[in-house]
């Protein structure tokens, strides 16, 4: 063979270059910029600024006040864009929304005193800080705190202000802005106005929110040396029309979360702001009776990097039935648009657009809004100045202004913004309302979380969902006042048992997904870890409280101990309280409940509270008052205690019944007896997974 000269490898290397280059124009190389899109199209949903540094931020982008988050389900994020454009609008503040996983803290200290900060933070679980605050609560909690200066005190120069969201039937109620708070005052920093708490647990968070808001303004204007000036909505997202682009281009989203869904190349890791596609194996009814419906679901992760462990929490992220979303677009008067392709552009640098564009007014709001959730007051005397007529004004100030008012009409209807402008606006259209003010007001659509009922050591790739279907008649409604996520998973579940139509309690959902991705079958998931966890060593005894679908994750922890037992190890006493209505209708895995007696023998019991069987209604803590004397006994041998479910109610008994054992088997005062069981709370002997 004839050996190639240096004139050949020349031309045959100029060769493959051209053709490199030419199979790769447009993809590699001589891309042209979408001059609209944004950043939202990385697998985390955003993208932080340049800079880490809270104070370099600052002064770079021209603000003077900056609202951090730490927010679970939204509404903290919700609450600090609200004090960011009330800010703007009301006191010529230059103001910006930030999430405290963007940035450090160790700055705190270098942030001028003619700035502000404010601090929005959820408490979630129990006494735990949300996902996204958790680096903020333990650098600022911790014994040694390190700031960037030598100040002394280190924050003597910073002006903040704090609000907390928290549920008062939980033990430890808004527990995280309170150590934050004096973990910030320790440092010396200078906090205006009162820290504000909200409570969820008696349904006034959002009026606890304006009632903590006013007072804080009036006390920041007096720091501040603010002036007040007449509100007007200032958009902060411009929409632009895409006329060039059609839904059905290619690089349109159509509901996609980020750029890698748009391209068909999903990958992990798969979290909060990047679902994983998941199969839905199997799925069936729990229940036995025609009016209510409990859904078992199981998700197979196998082709995804996620895992889980016993006791954590799936999320699902639902879409919008079809008729809200039509409402919603019919009184805006955006009916004949919904397939028009729009880009949402951040008018401000510091901004973020909370979905990826360019993309569809029906993809904004089938996939993104939570058009389905309570309206804010607040947000409602926004709206008045855009509405239709006067009349519809008048009534739409009193509606913002008047908190009884609004509670009587709005609240205990329990209507959302599109049944709100339908029903206060008679009929017409608000098309005088700016999109942007949508996307400003309403939250973003979040996902719904769930106690995973399955064990991670028995099926490691699948995760199984217990879900009660939320479909129930509400006074002052006509129709029933219908869940967002458990009528979609309803209609997963119809459409893989062979109903090519599923239309839940009348509601119709897109189950096919953007572009048919989703396939009828698949549902977006993520992972959260959870603290709710079997002992580490399997020989301690467990008592479990889980009434209706509380019993979810006591299902895994069975599981857990069966496959343990099974594995042989030993494995302790395993009691479960459940309760239902009625032994026929609602008894959920009762056959299961026998597998496992067969292999755990005495090691495992059942105690059954039915509440509809006899001529009293027995619940879980009746039978667990009736069982005084040997919870005491386990207990003594360090059991640990376990509730999930509703929290105002039957977690609060539950609570209550086990200081009286206590200070009944142990000759102890009920003082005493309720030091015990916070104590068991502190060391994790006493959990809770509960739900208001």
């Amino acid at each position: 063979m004839a050996e190639l000269d240096t004139l050949d490898i020349i031309v045959l290397t100029a060769i493959l270059l051209g053709t490199f280059a030419y199979f790769t124009k447009g993809k590699l190389w001589g891309v042209t910029k979408d001059p609209y899109a944004n950043s939202f199209t990385n697998a985390n949903g955003s993208k932080a600024g340049k800079t880490r540094n809270i104070a370099e931020k600052l002064e770079e982008s021209g603000k003077n006040c900056i609202i951090f988050y730490g927010s679970q389900t939204g509404t903290a994020e919700d609450y600090a864009s609200r004090l960011a454009k009330e800010g703007k609008s009301r006191f010529g503040l230059d103001t910006m929304v930030a999430d405290l996983e963007d940035y450090d803290y160790e700055n705190l200290d270098a942030i001028p005193n003619d700035k502000v900060v404010m601090f929005v933070l959820a408490t979630y679980g129990e006494g735990e800080p949300t996902d996204n605050a958790v680096d903020f609560y333990e650098f600022l909690t911790a014994e040694e705190v390190s700031f960037s200066g030598d100040n002394d005190p280190p924050l003597d120069n910073l002006n903040y202000v704090a609000f907390g969201l928290g549920n008062n039937t939980y033990e430890h109620y808004n527990v995280i802005v309170k150590r934050i708070d004096a973990a910030l005052q320790k440092a010396g920093a200078h906090r205006i106005g009162e820290a504000g708490e909200g409570d969820d647990g008696a349904g006034t968070m959002e009026e606890d929110f304006l009632a903590w808001k006013d007072p804080m303004w009036t006390a920041l204007q007096q720091k501040m040396g603010l002036e007040e000036r007449e509100a007007v909505y200032e958009p902060v997202f411009g929409i632009v029309q895409r006329e060039g682009l059609t839904k059905d281009d290619p690089e349109v989203y159509l509901g996609e979360p980020n750029k890698m869904h748009l391209d068909g190349t999903p990958k992990g890791p798969f979290n909060a702001h990047n679902p994983y596609i998941a199969p839905i194996s199997k799925s069936y009814e729990l229940f036995s009776v025609k009016d209510r419906n409990c859904l078992h679901l199981e998700v197979d992760i196998s082709g995804s990097n996620l895992t889980y462990q016993t006791g954590d929490h799936i999320a699902v992220w639902p879409t919008n039935p079809g008729e809200e979303v039509n409402r919603f677009l019919n009184v805006l008067d955006l009916a004949d648009k919904r397939d028009d392709v729009i880009s949402v552009k951040a008018l401000e640098p510091t901004a973020k657009v909370p979905f990826p564009t360019p993309t569809t007014y029906d993809a904004i709001v089938r996939y993104h809004m939570e058009i389905c959730a309570p309206v804010s007051r607040q947000f409602i005397a926004t709206l008045s100045a855009f509405a239709p007529d006067e009349e519809v004004r008048a009534e739409m100030t009193k509606l913002g202004g008047d908190k009884d008012y609004f509670h009587k009409k709005i609240n205990l209807n329990h209507l959302n913004i599109g049944r709100v402008l339908e029903i206060f606006g008679k009929g017409q259209k608000w098309s005088n309302i700016p999109f942007s003010a949508m996307i400003e007001g309403l939250n973003k659509l979040q996902p719904r979380y769930y106690s995973i009922s399955s064990s991670s050591l028995e099926q490691p790739k699948s995760i199984s969902i217990t879900a009660v279907v939320e479909s129930q008649m509400l006074p002052g409604r006509e129709d029933p006042f219908q869940g967002v996520a458990t009528n979609y998973l309803l209609a997963l579940k119809q459409k893989q048992n062979g109903d090519p139509n599923p239309t839940p309690f009348g509601l119709s959902y897109d189950i096919m997904g953007p572009r048919n991705k989703f396939d009828g079958i698949h549902l977006p998931v993520h992972v959260r870890h959870s603290n709710f966890k079997l002992p580490s060593d399997p020989s301690k005894p467990v008592i479990m409280i889980g009434p209706g679908t509380g019993v979810a994750p006591f299902r895994g922890f069975v599981r857990e101990r069966k496959k343990q037992a099974e594995n042989g190890v030993p494995v302790g006493k395993t009691i479960l309280f459940f309760g239902c209505r009625r032994s026929t209708e609602d008894f959920m895995y009762k056959e299961e409940w026998e597998e496992a007696k067969a292999a755990l023998g005495d090691k495992f019991e059942m105690v059954l509270a039915f509440s509809r069987e006899g001529s009293k209604k027995v619940y879980v803590q009746h039978r667990l008052k009736e069982r005084a004397v040997e919870i005491n006994e386990l207990l003594e041998k360090k059991a640990y205690f376990y509730v999930c479910g509703d929290a105002a109610n039957m977690a609060r008994e539950v609570n209550t019944v086990l200081g009286q054992i206590l200070s009944e088997q142990r000759g102890i005062t009920e003082a005493k007896a309720e030091e015990i069981v916070k104590n068991m709370r502190a060391t994790n002997q006493y959990q809770e997974d509960v739900w208001s």
